[in-house]
């Protein structure tokens, strides 16, 4: 017994403040720079682009709503893994968090990282991805690669240092390129022109395509759903890593309290941003240069026209403070998941270990290790398209868990209740499900590559039971 009283403990190290920059932070990376183009694209129009963004923004805060139930109930590491496992089996909790270490968290640091490096060329055109520095039969290395590598072990190393260590990269780098994003929509609000916002918005809720060379294709009812539901997976990428915050409940100094509120500031406030800078680009730029935006990048063409030749560095420098803190804030949570599923031995036993500064190292350094071999593979923008909608999939039956709970524990203690419950969730779960259908029937191959990925864990969660069985009998026999 007093051997486990000497065991690290999580510290409890994270303030609201902390906790809401957490969730800011993780949540703006590169994509409110760049999928405006895409989204532009699929709906042709300026009104259908801030529709795209205010129905994400809606789903998100809604889903945030919606969490906070559970945050409070389950004030603990772990998240939506422990939230899944309460609310139905350990085996539903675990393909999410099969899913999360095998993609949707490693892919997405690897895919921020990436950014980082590629708007870091600008100002150092040396480690841009065109600098191929080994090629040998179907392997590249770029410069642009190395340099993500260097900087995920780098954010890496910084938190296996102490969760204090990692709060304050977080919450200084945050509230930086908030300031930031909010003086770029300041002055782009200076720099409107009056034509350009007039011709956008002459036709604004006319829903179409827009092709690259500026012409226009009808869609028919049935196709029309569809290209808002892909014109929505930028829009969702962009927004998600809003639940970062709950994979931190067991270092937050009042988790029942702070990290509900944390997620409505933290997703408020971004969905406000990420709003107001498409509604800055429909007011410098035409449709078709949003559209035709040089590799997607609209943050880039917009600045040139608010800030002159001075906009390159200046989209540059921002970008590289927005993806050093996402993925600072991705790097940080993620390692809390696999934590607590090896404490209910799910994954590698060590794991479920503390290190000297009260944080799971080894889970932070194999992290790191995947988001690594997925930025050399090159194939992380793939996998990110893969998984989408296997990400909202599991953040409906996350929230219909509320229900299930609902139900089968009516007297559990509830220091927080979703707001708008049953309604706004049902809403949530509605939309998700359309979304998900729409998008198995318009992007069938990343969706069954999705859910190939998650299958995968039915397996390894057997197997994983069945050593588990083992050690603990071997445990008792001993």
């Amino acid at each position: 017994m007093k051997e486990d009283l000497k065991q690290p403990q999580m510290k409890h190290e994270l303030s609201l403040l902390d906790g809401t920059m957490l969730v800011a932070g993780s949540m703006i990376g590169s994509g409110i720079f760049i999928v405006s183009a895409d989204i532009t694209r699929n709906v042709g129009s300026a009104g259908w682009l801030i529709v795209v963004w205010l129905l994400t923004g809606f789903m998100t805060l809604t889903a945030a709503l919606s969490y906070g139930e559970l945050s409070g109930m389950f004030p603990k590491a772990g998240g939506q893994y422990v939230y899944l496992k309460e609310s139905y089996n350990k085996l539903i909790g675990f393909l999410y968090g099969w899913s999360f270490f095998a993609v949707i968290q490693t892919g997405t640091i690897a895919a921020v990282g990436v950014a980082f490096s590629k708007f870091t060329a600008y100002l150092i055109p040396a480690v841009s991805e065109d600098n191929i520095l080994f090629k040998q039969g179907f392997i590249k290395i770029s410069a642009a690669q190395i340099v993500s590598i260097v900087l995920i072990i780098i954010l890496t190393f910084v938190n296996t240092r102490g969760v204090k260590s990692g709060k304050i990269i977080q919450t200084t780098f945050t509230m930086t390129k908030l300031l930031s994003l909010f003086g770029l929509i300041a002055f782009g609000f200076l720099a409107f022109k009056g034509d350009i916002w007039h011709a956008n918005w002459a036709n604004a809720w006319n829903l179409q395509k827009l092709n690259m060379d500026g012409t226009f294709s009808s869609y028919t009812m049935d196709a029309a759903l569809g290209a808002m539901a892909i014109a929505m997976v930028g829009s969702i990428f962009s927004s998600d890593a809003w639940n970062s915050v709950t994979f931190v409940a067991g270092e937050m100094k009042n988790p029942k309290r702070d990290v509900a509120l944390s997620m409505m500031f933290g997703t408020l406030i971004v969905t406000l941003i990420y709003v107001l800078a498409n509604v800055v680009y429909t007011g410098v730029l035409s449709l078709h240069d949003i559209a035709t935006a040089d590799k997607d990048r609209v943050a880039v063409a917009a600045s040139h026209v608010i800030f002159g030749n001075a906009g390159t560095v200046v989209i540059a420098l921002m970008i590289m403070v927005s993806t050093f803190g996402c993925n600072n804030g991705l790097i940080l949570s993620g390692a809390r998941v696999y934590y607590t599923m090896a404490k209910d031995g799910l994954f590698f036993k060590r794991t479920g270990e503390l290190n000297k500064f009260s944080v799971p190292g080894f889970g932070l350094w194999i992290q790191c290790l995947v988001a690594c071999v997925l930025c050399l593979s090159g194939r992380y923008g793939d996998l990110l398209d893969m998984i989408s909608f296997v990400v909202v999939i599991f953040y409906v039956l996350t929230i219909f868990g509320i229900f299930r709970l609902r139900a089968s524990r009516p007297n559990a203690e509830r220091p927080y209740k979703a707001i708008g419950y049953p309604v706004l969730p049902a809403i949530y779960i509605l939309m998700g499900i359309a979304f998900c259908i729409l998008l198995a029937i318009y992007e069938r191959t990343y969706t069954l590559a999705g859910l190939g990925i998650v299958l995968v864990g039915i397996p390894i969660y057997f197997i994983a039971q069945r050593n588990s069985s083992d050690e603990s009998k071997a445990t008792t026999d001993n």
